[in-house]
């Protein structure tokens, strides 16, 4: 089974999966739907098109740096409601600041080497979870596609950003599981269809290491 390694680092980022109206939320690492998202951005692949075929890939993240949860407020001014007046409407938006992540997308090998190709010539611009937030790092990895299971590929992949701690505390690991967990996500994208939008739960494990043993072969 082949892995396709992909770094997410930015100033800004938001992963979404309970937005609604003018509350945005996000989750502290990246989402499937999100970076399914992002996948269909490179390869060109049209919103009304079907995305079995990515959503059956199964990904993992290694938050390499968690980043700081933050919040703007933004005001739409003259809004038209239902009685054909018009108001000023706040909305609440969460992101999350300085992180970095490297995600994993593991199953077919083909697939994955255009995904692969794909990240280094997009078709369209790619974004961290909204268009205005741009990665500050390339999401392309020159030795991003391993003949390695997702675990062993995250686990043993250097840090994605040289500002990463290597020798303290602990790294997080969030793993999409086949078997039931008592971490559900509800990012897994149907359809991006306009008017049409469809998700389905999914199920995650956490995993917790020292970054020292992660980390251990930039050392040697």
């Amino acid at each position: 089974m082949a892995t396709l390694l992909i770094p997410l680092v930015g100033p800004m980022q938001s992963w979404g999966t309970r937005s609604r109206f003018d509350h945005r939320d996000t989750e502290r690492e990246p989402s499937k739907s999100g970076v399914v998202g992002l996948v269909c951005a490179a390869i060109g692949r049209d919103r009304n098109e079907p995305i079995d075929d990515l959503r059956a890939l199964r990904m993992g993240v290694r938050c390499d740096r968690e980043g700081k949860l933050a919040k703007d407020f933004q005001t739409a001014q003259d809004v038209a409601t239902a009685d054909g007046k018009k108001k000023n409407v706040v909305s609440h938006r969460s992101y999350l600041t300085d992180a970095a992540f490297l995600v994993g997308l593991e199953g077919d090998g083909e697939l994955l080497k255009r995904i692969h190709d794909a990240l280094q010539r997009p078709r369209w611009p790619l974004a961290l979870g909204r268009k205005s937030y741009i990665p500050s790092l390339y999401p392309w990895l020159v030795d991003g596609l391993k003949e390695d299971p997702l675990e062993e590929a995250l686990h043993g992949y250097p840090p994605v950003d040289e500002r990463v701690e290597r020798r303290k505390g602990t790294i997080r690991f969030v793993f999409e599981s086949d078997e039931p967990t008592e971490h559900i996500r509800m990012d897994n994208p149907v359809s991006f269809a306009l008017g049409k939008r469809e998700f389905e739960k999914r199920f995650v494990r956490y995993e917790h290491k020292e970054r020292s043993d992660v980390f251990e072969q930039d050392r040697a």
